[in-house]
């Protein structure tokens, strides 16, 4: 018998912790901190880390004054349970037992004006299976879920509010038992088909594989987590080529914000293997959209002209044909253009990492960069400037 169990016991040792079986559990954020105290005093300063803020314990969040009358602010400080966002609009929650439901008007934070909120009809495929009123749209099925860890569908309550660690990195329980790398997901560590999928199962418009759950449409992929795949529990919403509706723009082109993943995986970048991660750093950067180096130095970290992975051009200058230094010689405004919409007339850049020409703004409708920069030209006009540049394909450009 004491045979057996010295064979069983160097069995076990054998195992990673991740192969035992014991329950994955989520422990929620602050865990984590004991630990890896730089990365979560980083994390807690990010967008990602205050999605949604009760303005009882931080009463900061709340940007505009609420005190001055509008003809959309139709409810108090005191009807507000959270506050969601604060980069580009700032929307408001109410509570009603067990689900948090949208106020009606949210803060455009670019223009510092209020704006309706409301989700109206022939937008998002969820509208017909709800009325036509904010109190009767609850923001679990339709927001929640990504603004927490392990949302509890039947109990409406997640494990945190906010993109916490274990969102990103799975169910911790095993790993503060027993720190070590095989017991927890690294996105860093996955190949890259399934890190992406750690940002796109929030980052992208699709539908649940399941639908309804427990009577109730959601807009999120229930049940995911990164030990599993994503695509058991999401599908991306495709384009309709050709024909340019709420979400996509008629050469596929992502429409709205929120759709980064949708953007990316049509992309040569996702399928030569780059992951978000590569330019972006979930916990934290003083860069803009948490990138890891400076907007004027995260391509060229990758790409140099002359280089293997392009421009072919002897210099910037000469592929960009705008001066060194101007917005028109940043990589980011021509390939990843802002078109698509997040409030009014703000938009958010796309991530197809396409040049799209002037031609198929003539022919498609899609928005360039060229006429998106310079305002007071028009589509042939850049047609006819790009004509002279030598080292630029005429069949690319758009109608000779």
């Amino acid at each position: 018998m004491k045979s057996l169990l010295l064979l069983v016991s160097t069995l076990l040792s054998w195992l990673s912790p991740q192969q035992l079986t014991y329950p994955r559990e989520f422990v929620g954020s602050a865990k984590c901190q004991q630990c890896h105290q730089q990365q979560y005093a980083d994390w807690s300063k990010t967008l990602m880390a205050n999605v949604v803020r009760d303005p009882k314990t931080h009463p900061d969040a709340i940007i505009p004054d609420l005190s001055k009358p509008d003809p959309l602010l139709t409810f108090t400080k005191d009807d507000i349970a959270f506050v969601y966002g604060s980069k580009w609009k700032q929307r408001y929650f109410t509570k009603r037992g067990a689900d948090y439901y949208p106020l009606g008007a949210q803060w455009d934070v670019t223009h510092k004006i209020w704006r309706r909120y409301f989700v109206a009809e022939n937008t998002d495929w969820w509208v017909p299976h709800y009325p036509a009123d904010n109190l009767q749209r609850p923001t679990g099925p339709t927001c929640d879920g990504c603004h927490s860890v392990n949302y509890n569908v039947r109990s409406r309550i997640p494990t945190e509010w906010n993109v916490g660690c274990e969102k990103c990195h799975g169910p911790g329980s095993q790993h503060v038992a027993k720190p070590d790398r095989t017991n927890i997901v690294n996105p860093s560590r996955l190949e890259p088909m399934r890190s992406n999928d750690v940002c796109i199962q929030c980052h992208s418009q699709g539908q649940p594989t399941r639908n309804p759950i427990d009577g109730r449409y959601f807009d999120w992929p229930v049940g995911y987590d990164p030990t599993k795949s994503l695509t058991d529990f999401w599908h991306l919403d495709p384009p309709e080529l050709g024909k340019q509706d709420f979400l996509y723009f008629a050469d596929g082109t992502a429409h709205k914000n929120r759709m980064q993943g949708n953007d990316f995986v049509t992309s040569r970048m996702y399928l030569k293997g780059v992951r978000c991660q590569d330019c972006h750093d979930a916990h934290g950067s003083p860069n803009n959209a948490m990138l890891r180096r400076p907007v004027d130095q995260i391509c060229s970290s990758c790409h140099s002209p002359g280089g293997r992975n392009g421009p072919q051009q002897p210099t910037l200058q000469a592929h960009t044909h705008h001066a060194p230094g101007s917005e028109g010689s940043l990589c980011v405004n021509c390939h990843m253009p802002k078109i698509e919409q997040t409030i009014a007339d703000v938009n958010v850049r796309s991530h197809t990492f396409r040049f799209i020409s002037p031609g198929a703004s003539e022919r498609l409708k899609v928005p360039n960069a060229c006429t998106t920069c310079h305002t007071d030209k028009a589509n042939q006009w850049a047609i006819d400037v790009m004509k002279t540049w030598a080292s630029v394909s005429p069949w690319r450009i758009g109608p000779l």
